[in-house]
């Protein structure tokens, strides 16, 4: 009896055992996802698989991947050609760009609806936000969405280049590059630039310092040529840590071959067209104590009338006041970056031009105050140059012209030119 009474009492032990079992089953099934039993309960009673499962929640997704350049968070993007949307099995239906400001940015998408890209060039140190819509073929959409900052200009550097593009110029203004920071891999910096002449001359690179480099052929470009110059220098590292952001053609046209060579012994100008004399000119060039720059300067810039001031360029008198200071100098032409320029002159007696050197360097042409009378030797001069023109200065008492001082490389021989290069 005692026997019976302990096998009772272990088969009871026994079943709250298998109950507790049965019970924790229960919960665990109530606390896992649908997923979790590898199928679920179908409208007909049956079990899906897993399988099945995941074919149906694929059919629910779009199968359109979106790609987006730069990737989010990203800084110091290029202002270029680092943004771009693009799609995988499907089609852009919607593409949003906005600036930091809220502006919103013009793009053009592709006519396969295939990619998207902004229409111009993106400002610096700016923070820009992309939203993509896209459809795959069964209708369904995907999106994305994506920000980035572009480099700053701490963080950049540019070139400021003359001639400008689209510009008719005379046949000795070089291509002139300025840089707004100081240039220490120079090499990388003149690879990324490329400047080519229709006329197929060699045009070569010099560097006059570490912010400039001017590109030129031996000879004076061939007239009525075309030039051609390419900034290559977007992400171009110019420094440890700056970066070009350019990346653009130029295009000018070298127009006829004007050549003017003033003699300041016989003070006389030549003005020659395509090897052809078209007039000669009386001059008064630098007086014997201030006389001008011998060599071949090239005309930088023109104004009908401008202010010369004797301050500017270090002639002053005992009070340290300008030892001139004329308001209206008539159809005034640069030559040189330290103030040559060669202009009208009313002021002095007619008697002057073509006997006596009188000026603090400059070259004066007999002309009229008001600068509107086109008889007079110094308008014609004006109305017959153009910017690159070339204005030769020999028989002086100076020195020749620093290549640098102006656009007036062109009193470098052609070895040393080269030497300058780094390609």
């Amino acid at each position: 009896m005692e026997k019976r009474v302990m096998t009772d009492s272990r088969r009871r032990k026994g079943l709250v055992a298998v109950s507790a079992v049965l019970s924790g089953v229960l919960v665990l099934s109530a606390c896992s996802s649908d997923g979790g039993d590898k199928g679920g309960d179908s409208s007909d009673g049956s079990k899906k698989s897993q399988a099945q499962v995941d074919e149906a929640a694929a059919k629910e997704t779009s199968k359109a991947r979106i790609a987006i350049l730069p990737k989010n968070g990203a800084t110091n993007a290029s202002i270029n050609n680092a943004a771009k949307v693009t799609v995988e099995e499907g089609t852009l239906t919607e593409v949003t760009m906005t600036s930091e400001a809220g502006q919103t940015v013009k793009g053009t998408l592709a006519a396969d609806g295939k990619s998207w890209a902004p229409d111009g060039q993106l400002e610096r140190s700016t923070s820009y936000k992309i939203a993509v819509t896209a459809k795959d073929s069964a209708g369904l959409t995907a999106h994305e969405n994506t920000s980035f900052t572009t480099v700053s200009p701490n963080n950049s550097f540019i070139g400021n280049f003359t001639p400008e593009d689209g510009s008719t110029v005379g046949v000795g203004h070089p291509v002139s590059i300025n840089f707004n920071k100081p240039i220490v891999n120079q090499k990388a910096v003149q690879e990324g630039i490329t400047v080519s002449s229709s006329s197929g001359q060699e045009v070569v690179g010099h560097w006059f310092n570490s912010q400039r480099i001017d590109f030129r052929p031996d000879q004076y470009w061939q007239e009525d040529s075309t030039v051609t110059l390419k900034l290559a220098l977007d992400g171009v590292e110019g420094a440890p840590g700056v970066v070009g952001v350019q990346q653009k053609t130029v295009t000018f046209k070298i127009g006829r071959n004007q050549v003017s060579t003033v003699d300041a012994k016989s003070k006389m100008m030549t003005v020659t067209q395509d090897g052809k004399t078209i007039r000669e000119i009386p001059i008064s060039a630098g007086a014997p104590t201030t006389p001008t720059y011998n060599g071949q300067m090239v005309i930088s810039e023109k104004f009908k009338e401008t202010r010369m001031n004797g301050a500017t360029v270090g002639f002053t008198d005992d009070d340290g006041k300008g030892e001139y200071d004329i308001k209206d100098v008539p159809h005034a032409m640069r030559l040189s970056t330290s103030g040559t320029f060669i202009h009208g002159n009313y002021w002095g007696d007619d008697g002057i031009f073509g006997r006596n050197n009188t000026s603090h360097g400059c070259v004066g042409l007999n002309d009229a105050k008001g600068a509107n009378d086109s008889k007079q030797p110094g308008a014609w001069f004006y109305d017959n140059s153009i910017i690159g023109d070339v204005v030769i200065v020999k028989n002086s008492k100076d020195k020749t012209i620093k290549p640098d001082n102006g656009l007036n490389g062109w009193n470098m021989n052609w070895a040393d030119w080269k030497a300058g290069s780094k390609v």
